[in-house]
């Protein structure tokens, strides 16, 4: 019983280390940038030595890829969460606010998504990462369109439903890029609100 209850203790402190390390992690690579950021600093900022970085991480990039995949994954849930709020009619002005608040408070994550981007498009091991969470958005976009069918008309010019996610992505991709060179948070909210709101109506709810 007693080596059982050490065991968890253990287990414990040591899920509770790598969480440590993967949120000082993330306002590391934020403010810095990654391939700029050395381990001894992640360590610092997180107040652990060297021995519990490896003790969780064999290196700077196995944290990196647990940290994008960690809010990859988090950001994903969101979005199918803010859109799963209507019942079978998609109230598209209301749902593409609630999205766009998800996807749009958190610049420091556009920042290391950004960074991943870059560093995915040297790689094709770490592309297919990104492009596996890409493909989990735009299945919770696709879904819950599907899910509204014969409810809410889409405008034909969008091709069927995938075309339809594969726009909002699109959408909130070059949203985003202007955001992170203005860091006009509420502007940004409010393009992509009347630009999702354009795409997946006949844009007459669209504020002028």
């Amino acid at each position: 019983m007693a080596v059982e209850e050490t065991t968890r203790r253990v287990t414990k402190r040591r899920v509770r280390t790598r969480a440590n390390l993967l949120e000082a992690a993330f306002a590391v690579f934020a403010a810095k940038g990654f391939g700029r950021v050395s381990i001894e600093e992640v360590c610092e900022a997180a107040g652990y030595s060297r021995g519990a970085f490896y003790s969780n991480f064999d290196s700077l990039d196995e944290l990196f890829f647990a940290l994008y995949r960690q809010r990859a994954d988090l950001i994903a849930e969101q979005v199918s969460g803010a859109l799963a709020v209507d019942g079978p009619d998609l109230d598209v002005p209301a749902a593409v606010d609630r999205v766009t608040e998800v996807l749009l408070l958190d610049r420091d994550w556009l920042l290391v998504k950004t960074d991943f981007l870059v560093h995915a498009a040297r790689d094709p091991a770490v592309a297919q990462s990104l492009l596996e969470h890409r493909a989990r958005l735009r299945e919770a976009i696709a879904d819950r369109l599907a899910r509204a069918r014969g409810h809410t008309e889409l405008p034909a010019a969008l091709g069927d439903i995938d075309g339809a996610a594969h726009a909002v992505v699109a959408a909130y991709d070059g949203v985003t890029t202007q955001l992170l060179l203005d860091g006009d948070i509420e502007h940004a909210r409010v393009w992509l609100g009347q630009l999702l709101t354009a795409l997946l109506t006949d844009g007459s709810d669209t504020t002028a």
